[in-house]
Protein backbone atom coordinates (compact mmCIF):
# COMPACT_ATOMS: atom_id res chain seq x y z
CA UNK A 1 0.00 0.00 0.00
CA UNK A 2 2.84 2.26 0.69
CA UNK A 3 4.13 1.88 -2.71
CA UNK A 4 0.79 2.60 -3.89
CA UNK A 5 0.71 6.29 -2.05
CA UNK A 6 4.15 7.07 -3.05
CA UNK A 7 3.56 6.24 -6.94
CA UNK A 8 0.62 8.75 -6.75
CA UNK A 9 2.36 11.25 -4.68
CA UNK A 10 5.59 10.92 -7.43
CA UNK A 11 3.23 11.54 -10.54
CA UNK A 12 1.86 14.93 -8.62
CA UNK A 13 4.98 15.63 -8.42
CA UNK A 14 5.82 15.19 -11.63
CA UNK A 15 2.93 17.32 -12.79
CA UNK A 16 4.29 19.91 -10.81
CA UNK A 17 7.71 19.69 -11.53
CA UNK A 18 6.06 19.80 -15.89
CA UNK A 19 4.42 22.87 -15.10
CA UNK A 20 6.78 24.83 -13.28
CA UNK A 21 5.08 24.63 -9.72
CA UNK A 22 6.89 25.06 -6.81
CA UNK A 23 4.47 22.70 -4.51
CA UNK A 24 1.15 21.95 -3.75
CA UNK A 25 -1.01 22.19 -0.84
CA UNK A 26 -3.74 19.23 -1.00
CA UNK A 27 -6.54 19.89 1.07
CA UNK A 28 -9.51 18.34 0.13
CA UNK A 29 -9.76 15.20 2.26
CA UNK A 30 -10.65 12.53 -0.36
CA UNK A 31 -7.43 13.57 -2.15
CA UNK A 32 -5.50 13.59 1.20
CA UNK A 33 -6.77 10.23 1.77
CA UNK A 34 -5.73 9.10 -2.19
CA UNK A 35 -2.36 10.31 -1.88
CA UNK A 36 -1.29 9.34 2.22
CA UNK A 37 -4.21 6.67 2.84
CA UNK A 38 -5.07 8.80 6.13
CA UNK A 39 -8.78 9.26 5.77
CA UNK A 40 -10.58 11.85 7.88
CA UNK A 41 -13.29 14.43 8.05
CA UNK A 42 -11.89 17.58 9.63
CA UNK A 43 -14.99 19.10 9.66
CA UNK A 44 -14.62 22.64 10.02
CA UNK A 45 -10.34 22.32 10.81
CA UNK A 46 -7.62 22.44 8.76
CA UNK A 47 -6.20 18.98 7.03
CA UNK A 48 -3.65 19.72 4.00
CA UNK A 49 -0.45 17.61 2.71
CA UNK A 50 2.62 19.53 1.21
CA UNK A 51 4.75 18.46 -1.41
CA UNK A 52 7.50 20.62 -2.75
CA UNK A 53 8.19 20.08 -6.17
CA UNK A 54 12.38 20.05 -6.12
CA UNK A 55 13.05 17.62 -3.22
CA UNK A 56 9.77 16.03 -2.85
CA UNK A 57 9.43 17.58 1.01
CA UNK A 58 6.27 15.67 2.10
CA UNK A 59 3.95 17.20 5.08
CA UNK A 60 0.95 16.27 6.24
CA UNK A 61 -0.50 19.16 8.23
CA UNK A 62 -3.52 17.45 10.42
CA UNK A 63 -5.87 18.59 13.60
CA UNK A 64 -3.99 17.91 16.92
CA UNK A 65 -6.86 15.27 17.59
CA UNK A 66 -5.82 13.61 14.38
CA UNK A 67 -2.63 13.53 14.88
CA UNK A 68 -1.82 9.78 16.31
CA UNK A 69 -4.44 8.31 13.72
CA UNK A 70 -2.76 10.21 10.69
CA UNK A 71 0.52 8.52 12.25
CA UNK A 72 -0.93 4.91 12.08
CA UNK A 73 -2.79 5.00 8.84
CA UNK A 74 -0.52 6.90 6.54
CA UNK A 75 2.85 6.58 5.51
CA UNK A 76 3.61 10.16 5.52
CA UNK A 77 6.85 10.44 7.66
CA UNK A 78 6.86 14.02 8.96
CA UNK A 79 3.26 15.24 10.64
CA UNK A 80 2.62 18.87 11.86
CA UNK A 81 -0.38 19.29 13.85
CA UNK A 82 -2.76 22.17 14.04
CA UNK A 83 -4.52 22.69 17.60
CA UNK A 84 -7.60 24.96 17.68
CA UNK A 85 -6.35 28.01 18.96
CA UNK A 86 -3.79 28.28 15.70
CA UNK A 87 -4.06 29.47 12.50
CA UNK A 88 -3.19 27.28 10.24
CA UNK A 89 -1.33 29.37 7.43
CA UNK A 90 0.68 30.57 10.15
CA UNK A 91 1.74 27.05 11.22
CA UNK A 92 2.12 26.19 7.59
CA UNK A 93 4.85 29.24 7.09
CA UNK A 94 6.76 28.32 10.22
CA UNK A 95 6.80 24.93 9.16
CA UNK A 96 8.04 25.32 5.23
CA UNK A 97 8.94 29.17 5.37
CA UNK A 98 8.43 31.28 2.82
CA UNK A 99 6.73 30.03 -0.74
CA UNK A 100 7.16 31.95 -3.95
CA UNK A 101 6.42 31.27 -7.57
CA UNK A 102 2.81 29.10 -8.15
CA UNK A 103 1.08 26.44 -5.42
CA UNK A 104 -0.47 23.80 -6.43
CA UNK A 105 -4.16 23.71 -5.35
CA UNK A 106 -8.21 21.98 -5.86
CA UNK A 107 -9.96 25.12 -7.02
CA UNK A 108 -12.83 23.04 -5.80
CA UNK A 109 -11.59 22.54 -1.93
CA UNK A 110 -9.53 25.92 -1.88
CA UNK A 111 -12.19 28.02 -0.19
CA UNK A 112 -11.95 32.29 -0.77
CA UNK A 113 -11.09 32.02 2.76
CA UNK A 114 -8.63 30.14 2.72
CA UNK A 115 -7.12 31.88 -0.13
CA UNK A 116 -7.25 34.89 1.58
CA UNK A 117 -5.38 33.34 4.69
CA UNK A 118 -3.13 31.98 2.08
CA UNK A 119 -2.20 35.03 0.48
CA UNK A 120 -1.63 36.74 3.66
CA UNK A 121 0.70 34.30 4.91
CA UNK A 122 2.72 33.86 1.25
CA UNK A 123 2.46 37.44 -0.40
CA UNK A 124 5.31 36.07 -2.51
CA UNK A 125 3.02 33.24 -3.96
CA UNK A 126 0.48 32.56 -6.69
CA UNK A 127 -1.93 29.76 -6.82
CA UNK A 128 -2.58 27.51 -9.72
CA UNK A 129 -5.06 24.79 -10.27
CA UNK A 130 -4.22 21.26 -9.87
CA UNK A 131 -8.10 19.83 -10.00
CA UNK A 132 -7.71 19.01 -13.05
CA UNK A 133 -4.74 16.37 -13.14
CA UNK A 134 -5.77 15.25 -9.69
CA UNK A 135 -9.36 14.15 -10.92
CA UNK A 136 -7.42 12.29 -13.84
CA UNK A 137 -5.37 10.12 -11.30
CA UNK A 138 -8.08 9.47 -9.67
CA UNK A 139 -10.86 8.19 -11.96
CA UNK A 140 -8.35 5.66 -13.68
CA UNK A 141 -8.99 2.98 -10.80
CA UNK A 142 -5.91 0.20 -10.34
CA UNK A 143 -6.95 -3.58 -9.32
CA UNK A 144 -6.04 -2.83 -5.46
CA UNK A 145 -9.05 -0.40 -5.48
CA UNK A 146 -11.46 -2.43 -7.63
CA UNK A 147 -10.99 -5.15 -4.61
CA UNK A 148 -11.19 -2.08 -2.27
CA UNK A 149 -14.69 -1.43 -3.65
CA UNK A 150 -16.19 -4.48 -3.63
CA UNK A 151 -16.29 -4.41 -0.19
CA UNK A 152 -18.98 -1.55 0.14
CA UNK A 153 -20.29 -3.15 -2.50
CA UNK A 154 -20.94 -6.69 -1.56
CA UNK A 155 -21.85 -5.40 2.17
CA UNK A 156 -24.67 -2.82 0.55
CA UNK A 157 -26.41 -6.45 -1.41
CA UNK A 158 -26.06 -8.32 1.92
CA UNK A 159 -28.18 -5.06 3.47
CA UNK A 160 -30.47 -5.39 0.47
CA UNK A 161 -31.05 -8.87 0.58
CA UNK A 162 -31.93 -9.04 4.55
CA UNK A 163 -33.68 -5.67 4.25
CA UNK A 164 -36.33 -6.42 1.83
CA UNK A 165 -37.54 -9.19 3.96
CA UNK A 166 -38.10 -6.75 6.92
CA UNK A 167 -40.84 -5.03 4.56
CA UNK A 168 -44.10 -4.75 5.89
CA UNK A 169 -47.31 -2.73 4.56
CA UNK A 170 -48.01 0.29 7.22
CA UNK A 171 -44.20 0.46 8.22
CA UNK A 172 -43.07 3.88 7.17
CA UNK A 173 -40.11 5.27 4.51
CA UNK A 174 -38.48 6.22 7.82
CA UNK A 175 -38.42 2.90 9.71
CA UNK A 176 -37.53 0.99 7.04
CA UNK A 177 -34.42 3.36 6.23
CA UNK A 178 -33.62 3.16 10.25
CA UNK A 179 -33.88 -1.19 9.89
CA UNK A 180 -31.26 -0.98 6.52
CA UNK A 181 -29.16 1.46 8.14
CA UNK A 182 -28.83 -0.73 11.17
CA UNK A 183 -27.94 -3.43 9.35
CA UNK A 184 -24.99 -1.52 7.14
CA UNK A 185 -23.62 -1.93 11.00
CA UNK A 186 -23.88 -4.94 11.50
CA UNK A 187 -22.54 -6.16 8.32
CA UNK A 188 -19.68 -4.15 8.54
CA UNK A 189 -19.71 -1.20 6.88
CA UNK A 190 -18.01 2.29 8.64
CA UNK A 191 -21.91 3.82 7.80
CA UNK A 192 -23.37 5.43 4.61
CA UNK A 193 -21.98 6.85 1.65
CA UNK A 194 -24.72 9.09 1.46
CA UNK A 195 -28.02 10.44 3.09
CA UNK A 196 -30.63 6.58 1.80
CA UNK A 197 -33.17 6.96 -0.37
CA UNK A 198 -36.37 5.02 0.27
CA UNK A 199 -39.34 6.07 -1.48
CA UNK A 200 -42.95 4.40 -1.76
CA UNK A 201 -45.96 5.16 -4.26
CA UNK A 202 -45.99 8.21 -5.76
CA UNK A 203 -42.72 9.33 -4.14
CA UNK A 204 -40.50 7.12 -6.09
CA UNK A 205 -40.96 9.82 -8.82
CA UNK A 206 -38.82 12.19 -6.76
CA UNK A 207 -34.74 11.21 -7.65
CA UNK A 208 -33.51 12.69 -4.99
CA UNK A 209 -36.19 13.06 -2.26
CA UNK A 210 -36.08 11.94 1.60
CA UNK A 211 -37.76 8.75 3.26
CA UNK A 212 -40.61 10.48 5.62
CA UNK A 213 -43.21 9.42 7.53
CA UNK A 214 -45.81 7.68 4.43
CA UNK A 215 -46.28 4.17 4.99
CA UNK A 216 -46.36 1.87 2.43
CA UNK A 217 -49.37 0.06 0.99
CA UNK A 218 -49.76 -2.77 -1.53
CA UNK A 219 -49.27 -1.82 -5.06
CA UNK A 220 -46.13 0.81 -3.89
CA UNK A 221 -43.36 1.22 -6.26
CA UNK A 222 -40.50 1.12 -3.19
CA UNK A 223 -37.29 2.81 -4.49
CA UNK A 224 -34.44 1.85 -2.88
CA UNK A 225 -31.23 3.94 -3.96
CA UNK A 226 -28.11 3.87 -1.06
CA UNK A 227 -24.59 2.72 -0.58
CA UNK A 228 -22.20 1.90 2.31
CA UNK A 229 -18.25 3.66 3.24
CA UNK A 230 -15.85 0.81 3.68
CA UNK A 231 -11.91 1.36 4.14
CA UNK A 232 -12.16 4.66 2.18
CA UNK A 233 -14.49 3.58 -0.43
CA UNK A 234 -17.90 4.23 -1.50
CA UNK A 235 -20.98 1.99 -3.08
CA UNK A 236 -23.94 3.41 -4.58
CA UNK A 237 -26.76 0.91 -5.08
CA UNK A 238 -29.96 1.46 -6.47
CA UNK A 239 -33.18 -1.40 -7.28
CA UNK A 240 -36.88 -0.55 -7.31
CA UNK A 241 -39.84 -3.20 -5.92
CA UNK A 242 -43.32 -3.58 -6.15
CA UNK A 243 -45.11 -4.15 -3.00
CA UNK A 244 -47.90 -6.73 -2.77
CA UNK A 245 -49.23 -6.58 -6.47
CA UNK A 246 -47.97 -4.86 -9.57
CA UNK A 247 -49.90 -3.65 -12.14
CA UNK A 248 -49.43 -4.33 -15.88
CA UNK A 249 -48.12 -0.49 -16.03
CA UNK A 250 -45.65 -0.81 -13.44
CA UNK A 251 -44.66 -4.03 -14.99
CA UNK A 252 -44.18 -2.06 -18.60
CA UNK A 253 -42.02 0.50 -17.06
CA UNK A 254 -39.83 -1.36 -14.79
CA UNK A 255 -39.47 -3.70 -17.97
CA UNK A 256 -38.47 -0.27 -20.04
CA UNK A 257 -35.82 0.67 -17.31
CA UNK A 258 -34.35 -2.96 -17.24
CA UNK A 259 -34.16 -2.84 -20.74
CA UNK A 260 -32.65 0.50 -20.44
CA UNK A 261 -29.79 -0.20 -18.41
CA UNK A 262 -28.70 -3.25 -20.15
CA UNK A 263 -28.14 -1.03 -23.27
CA UNK A 264 -26.50 1.70 -21.14
CA UNK A 265 -24.28 -1.61 -19.65
CA UNK A 266 -23.61 -3.47 -22.87
CA UNK A 267 -22.37 0.08 -24.78
CA UNK A 268 -19.63 0.27 -22.39
CA UNK A 269 -16.48 -0.18 -23.53
CA UNK A 270 -13.09 1.23 -23.82
CA UNK A 271 -12.55 3.53 -26.98
CA UNK A 272 -16.13 4.62 -27.14
CA UNK A 273 -16.68 8.19 -26.13
CA UNK A 274 -18.92 8.23 -22.97
CA UNK A 275 -21.73 10.22 -24.33
CA UNK A 276 -22.66 6.65 -26.30
CA UNK A 277 -23.34 4.73 -22.95
CA UNK A 278 -26.18 7.56 -21.93
CA UNK A 279 -27.49 7.82 -25.77
CA UNK A 280 -28.08 4.20 -25.48
CA UNK A 281 -29.62 3.92 -22.09
CA UNK A 282 -31.70 6.78 -22.90
CA UNK A 283 -32.62 5.80 -26.19
CA UNK A 284 -34.43 2.62 -24.94
CA UNK A 285 -36.39 4.65 -22.63
CA UNK A 286 -37.82 7.30 -25.51
CA UNK A 287 -38.94 4.78 -27.85
CA UNK A 288 -41.11 3.34 -25.05
CA UNK A 289 -42.77 6.85 -25.10
CA UNK A 290 -41.66 7.74 -21.60
CA UNK A 291 -38.90 10.07 -22.60
CA UNK A 292 -40.11 12.74 -21.08
CA UNK A 293 -40.08 11.36 -17.69
CA UNK A 294 -35.95 10.49 -17.78
CA UNK A 295 -34.70 13.84 -17.23
CA UNK A 296 -31.23 12.97 -16.15
CA UNK A 297 -27.85 11.78 -16.80
CA UNK A 298 -27.32 8.14 -16.96
CA UNK A 299 -24.30 7.51 -14.68
CA UNK A 300 -21.10 8.84 -12.76
CA UNK A 301 -18.09 7.98 -11.49
CA UNK A 302 -17.68 6.42 -7.97
CA UNK A 303 -14.75 5.15 -5.83
CA UNK A 304 -13.00 7.24 -2.73
CA UNK A 305 -16.52 9.42 -3.53
CA UNK A 306 -19.85 8.60 -4.02
CA UNK A 307 -20.53 11.30 -7.13
CA UNK A 308 -16.23 11.92 -9.01
CA UNK A 309 -15.15 11.56 -12.39
CA UNK A 310 -16.51 10.75 -15.05
CA UNK A 311 -20.02 12.30 -15.66
CA UNK A 312 -22.04 10.24 -17.87
CA UNK A 313 -24.05 12.37 -20.19
CA UNK A 314 -25.22 12.68 -23.56
CA UNK A 315 -23.07 15.43 -24.30
CA UNK A 316 -19.52 14.41 -22.95
CA UNK A 317 -17.61 13.53 -25.90
CA UNK A 318 -14.37 12.48 -23.54
CA UNK A 319 -13.27 8.96 -24.88
CA UNK A 320 -13.64 5.70 -22.48
CA UNK A 321 -10.04 4.43 -20.91
CA UNK A 322 -9.38 1.94 -18.90
CA UNK A 323 -9.41 2.04 -15.45
CA UNK A 324 -12.87 4.18 -15.42
CA UNK A 325 -15.83 2.81 -12.36
CA UNK A 326 -18.73 4.93 -13.27
CA UNK A 327 -22.53 3.76 -12.23
CA UNK A 328 -25.61 3.14 -15.03
CA UNK A 329 -28.90 4.16 -13.44
CA UNK A 330 -31.66 4.77 -15.96
CA UNK A 331 -35.13 5.73 -14.37
CA UNK A 332 -38.37 6.37 -15.56
CA UNK A 333 -40.10 9.05 -12.79
CA UNK A 334 -43.76 10.27 -13.32
CA UNK A 335 -45.09 12.94 -11.02
CA UNK A 336 -47.80 11.98 -9.21
CA UNK A 337 -47.30 7.73 -9.95
CA UNK A 338 -44.20 6.85 -9.06
CA UNK A 339 -40.65 5.43 -10.75
CA UNK A 340 -38.44 3.24 -10.99
CA UNK A 341 -34.24 3.15 -11.15
CA UNK A 342 -31.98 0.18 -11.42
CA UNK A 343 -28.74 1.43 -10.88
CA UNK A 344 -25.02 -0.94 -11.32
CA UNK A 345 -21.48 -0.48 -11.16
CA UNK A 346 -19.52 -0.92 -14.31
CA UNK A 347 -15.49 -1.26 -14.50
CA UNK A 348 -13.75 -0.57 -17.77
CA UNK A 349 -10.74 -3.30 -17.43
CA UNK A 350 -7.60 -3.47 -18.34
CA UNK A 351 -8.58 -5.43 -21.66
CA UNK A 352 -11.17 -2.27 -22.37
CA UNK A 353 -14.23 -4.48 -21.46
CA UNK A 354 -16.76 -3.83 -19.22
CA UNK A 355 -17.02 -5.91 -15.71
CA UNK A 356 -20.29 -5.19 -13.57
CA UNK A 357 -19.07 -4.99 -9.95
CA UNK A 358 -23.12 -4.65 -8.79
CA UNK A 359 -24.71 -8.21 -8.64
CA UNK A 360 -27.83 -7.81 -7.03
CA UNK A 361 -30.64 -9.05 -9.26
CA UNK A 362 -32.72 -6.90 -11.93
CA UNK A 363 -35.53 -8.73 -12.19
CA UNK A 364 -38.82 -7.41 -10.83
CA UNK A 365 -39.47 -8.64 -7.41
CA UNK A 366 -42.61 -8.48 -5.84
CA UNK A 367 -42.41 -7.82 -1.97
CA UNK A 368 -43.96 -7.28 1.65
Amino acid sequence: MTDMYEKRRHALTTHLKGKSLTAVLVTDPANVFYFTGFNSDPHERFLGLYIEASEGKTILFTPALDKDAAAESSDIETIVSISDEQLPFDVIRSTVGDLTGKVGIEAKAFSYFRYNEFRTAFPNAEVADVQAFINTLRKRKTREEITAMKKPIEIIERVLEEGIKLVKVGMTESELTAELEYLMRKFGADGPSFSSIVLSGEKAALPHGEPGERKLQVGDYLLIDFGVAKDGYMSDTTRTFIIGEATDRQRLIYDTVLASNQAGIHAVKAGNPLKTFDIAARSVIQEAGFGEYFNNRVGHGLGIEVHEEPSIHMNNEEIAEPGLVFTIEPGIYIPGEGGVRIEDTVYINEDGEVEVLSTFPRELRVIG
